[in-house]
């Protein structure tokens, strides 16, 4: 994607970065009088999940069908799966020692009410069946990333075994429709600065004031766990990458600023997929580890979940043994693939998973005050692991 400037020479990511500032210094004047602008914040967030279901679709397939063969599809799993995988249980774990380490919950007295059931956690058969729809149409309508992964899947491959002028030319319509969508994103994306301002100033005039309320230290803890796997994704990108973090960074900056505004997975897809074709990497790869890192990769997700837990069981005075730390990963690693991607869905599933421990929700609740501002680190840390991943993928594939 090309950067569009204006008529001051801008980039959009010194565009963006100017909004951010601006919006930052309006909610910290203006409060919480700042709301008004909110509505502009969520246009924004609407039309890049509106241009992000078709573009994960076509994008997909286009990557898919521009394979060798299908062998090549489960070579591109295997590896970003594990990855996915790994990182997540090192996530949670790093959540949980923050907590252990700084213990905000000790001597805690603050409770808040709460719907006492808030869901159950899901069994590995539930999250399997997850994966596939009855209706394709549904899975389109609902925005449900992983049913059309697995839809585009099924038919990326279905087109690789028609070989011959079939899948020629369904493969060239493919490709013209995901060309068709990321144009789309590269006009959403120019009111980006305005809708990111936006949505900062909103956050900084709601949230800024509760920084340095008794959450503060929940907030360190959770803040320097996914400090910790920001600082490793950048050692992997060194080691294993022909990338350099510094640079990688600036030249992904505008998503990084999409994901801390937006606070949604889902619509900073539409992004990822922009700063993918940017930096170079191959179609092939990042259209099918980037939409399906969107709904199953949550490492940033996985160190709150791990810290909530921790926080929670400390404020109640429940100790784990060290043999349930097994079953608490097991868990969250379930529960941090269906936090779907959206703003706020990360709190829910972060109810459920104190509830499956048999643990006061009430006390985990006093986490909804500030989860806005928990939710900037989660996205950006989830977004940066699918973009991280998949750059070390697209290194180990041969050519």
């Amino acid at each position: 994607m090309r950067e569009p400037a204006g008529r001051s020479g801008l980039g959009l990511g010194s565009q963006i970065l100017i909004g951010m500032v601006v919006g930052s210094a309006l909610g910290a004047v203006l409060g919480e009088r700042v709301v008004v602008l909110q509505p502009l914040g969520d246009l924004f967030i609407r039309l890049l999940i509106l241009a992000a279901v078709p573009l994960i679709f076509f994008n997909l397939l286009a990557g898919l069908t521009s394979l060798a063969d299908v062998r090549t599809v489960g070579r591109l799993a295997g590896k970003i799966m594990s990855y996915y995988v790994v990182t997540d249980l090192i996530a949670l774990s790093l959540g949980m020692g923050a907590m252990l380490l700084l213990k905000p919950g000790v001597g805690m007295q603050l409770t808040e009410a709460v719907e006492r059931t808030v869901g159950e956690v899901p069994s590995i058969s539930e999250v399997l069946l997850g994966l596939v729809p009855t209706n394709i149409f549904e899975a389109f309508a609902a925005g449900n990333v992983v049913q059309l992964v697995f839809v585009s899947v099924l038919l990326g491959v279905a087109t690789l075994m028609l070989g011959g002028p079939v899948k020629e030319r369904l493969s060239q319509a493919y490709q013209d429709l995901a060309a068709l969508f990321r144009r789309v994103v590269d006009l959403i994306l120019l009111i980006a600065p305005l809708g990111i301002g936006a949505l900062m100033a909103v956050t900084v005039g709601r949230y800024g004031s509760q920084l340095l309320g008794p959450m503060t230290k929940f907030l360190v803890g959770v803040w320097g766990g996914q400090l910790v796997v920001f600082v490793g994704y950048m050692v992997l990108l060194r080691l294993f990458t022909d990338r350099r973090p510094l640079a990688f960074l600036k030249n992904t900056g505008p998503l990084w600023a999409t994901t801390a505004a937006t606070t949604s997975s889902l619509a900073s897809l539409s992004v990822s997929l922009e700063m993918a074709e940017k930096i170079k990497l191959p179609r092939q790869v990042y259209s099918f580890t980037l939409p399906l890192g969107a709904q199953l990769n949550k490492d940033g997700t996985g160190v709150m979940l791990g810290a909530v837990l921790i926080f929670t069981a400390q404020a109640a005075g429940v100790s784990f043994a060290p043999a349930a730390f097994v079953t608490i990963l097991l868990i969250g690693l379930l529960l941090s693939e269906g936090s779907g991607g959206i703003p706020g869905g990360g709190f829910v599933i972060a109810l459920i998973f104190v509830q499956a421990f048999n643990l006061p929700i009430e006390i985990a609740a006093i986490v909804g005050g500030i989860y806005r501002l928990v939710d900037m680190g989660n996205t950006t840390i989830n977004v940066m692991g699918d973009m991280v991943g998949t750059s070390l993928v697209a290194r180990s594939e041969p050519g």
